[in-house]
């Protein structure tokens, strides 16, 4: 089994992808030369999508200014179609709803900071296409006393124009490409499917707070939870090269996890009696346990190398949380507690989309029909 293959390997389902109705073009429009993006066009793609996106986050804030960058002018002389902006509209007021399930979990952010960086462009007659990257930090307000400083993700969209008039360009809709959880500053979607079955192995965990404790020691015990959390938060978005990346065959969540987890202590498995009794990873190989987020379930189920835990308020550093998405049985990501607060509250850290220190209180808000499992290593 190729990975690409694997259960559901880190893929969002029900991920939003705003309108691409294109606006009508003229016929005196669509016989102009087809335009060309220059280094200042490109630009000017960058600095779109930079007041998209923090138009986004601004409304995440507890103390969020009325003003918006993006929607209703003209930003570096690109104009947004009127549906995108509708969808944008929508969008903004579903990041409200995320903003107040936040609040009502004890959490929200202070400030923020969003910046885009054009990776590359195309030109095909007289549309075009941005590829871009977002990196996002968030700062922490202090309500609890014991949140860290910040919360960051890199993550990565498509957006695409259409030529205007005089040289002009109109943006027409934008989709994310990553294959993780939507970030906080993404729109939940108006509609999920929901199809509510049995869960494979362990069973889901509640996501009310606060949660009874459930302390473990860190490091002196057979495993070194300090070092995985260490890794996970060196190599969060600089990848450690002496690993194969599998973004590109289905994601790369559990790799990145098994790395983790290994660097604090845990030992491969190479052969078993057992179905999916293996763990392991080579320079030319790996097994489905290690990249595969339901496999890497049933492996630890069978080693005993880990054990459900009630609440996922309870994880603790080392420890990890799946999540199933549309809640169809089947889990979709994995990610590893880096950080835990004082006053009970895990932040995990994790890969697609690369991600430091998100509070599980930011994740139940962005997707409050999930099923959610957590696993105490």
């Amino acid at each position: 089994m190729t990975p690409k293959n694997l259960s559901r390997s880190c893929s969002v389902v029900g991920a939003i992808t705003l309108s691409a109705v294109l606006l009508p073009l003229s016929a005196a429009h669509a016989a102009a030369p087809a335009p060309r993006v220059t280094a200042s066009t490109a630009d000017a793609f960058g600095r779109v999508a930079d007041a998209v996106f923090t138009d986004r986050t601004t409304a995440l804030l507890d103390r969020a200014p009325a003003a918006r960058t993006a929607l209703g002018a003209t930003t570096a002389g690109i104009r947004v179609s009127g549906t995108l902006a509708r969808t944008e509209n929508t969008a903004l007021t579903s990041l409200h709803g995320t903003r107040s399930r936040l609040a009502a979990l004890g959490e929200a952010y202070s400030a923020a900071d969003t910046k885009v960086t054009v990776n590359r462009t195309r030109v095909t007659g007289r549309f075009a296409t941005a590829w871009v990257t977002e990196t996002t930090t968030l700062t922490y307000r202090r309500i609890r006393g014991d949140e860290p400083a910040t919360t960051g993700f890199r993550a990565h969209h498509v957006l695409t124009f259409a030529a205007g008039p005089h040289g002009s360009w109109i943006v027409t809709g934008e989709r994310s490409t990553d294959k993780g959880p939507r970030q906080v500053n993404e729109p939940v979607p108006t509609t999920l499917r929901r199809t509510p079955t049995a869960a494979v192995d362990a069973p889901r965990a509640a996501t009310t707070y606060p949660a009874p404790a459930s302390p473990k020691t860190l490091t002196g015990g057979p495993y070194d939870y300090a070092a995985m959390a260490t890794y996970a938060e060196t190599y969060w978005k600089n990848y450690n090269p002496a690993y194969r990346s599998f973004n590109s065959v289905g994601g790369d969540c559990t790799n990145y996890l098994s790395q983790s987890l290994k660097a604090g202590g845990w030992a491969t498995v190479a052969s078993s009696d057992e179905d999916y009794g293996t763990w392991n990873y080579t320079p030319s190989t790996q097994t489905d346990t290690w990249v595969g987020v339901n496999e890497w379930s049933w492996f630890t189920q069978t080693a005993k190398r880990s054990t459900p835990l009630a609440n996922v308020y309870q994880m603790d550093v080392g420890d990890v949380m799946q999540m199933d998405f549309d809640k169809d049985g089947s889990k979709d990501h994995s990610m590893i507690t880096s950080y835990r607060s004082a006053s009970g509250v895990p932040y995990v850290t994790y890969h697609d989309t690369d991600t430091y220190r998100r509070s599980v209180s930011s994740l139940l808000a962005a997707y409050p029909n999930a099923a959610y499992y957590a696993y105490r290593t």
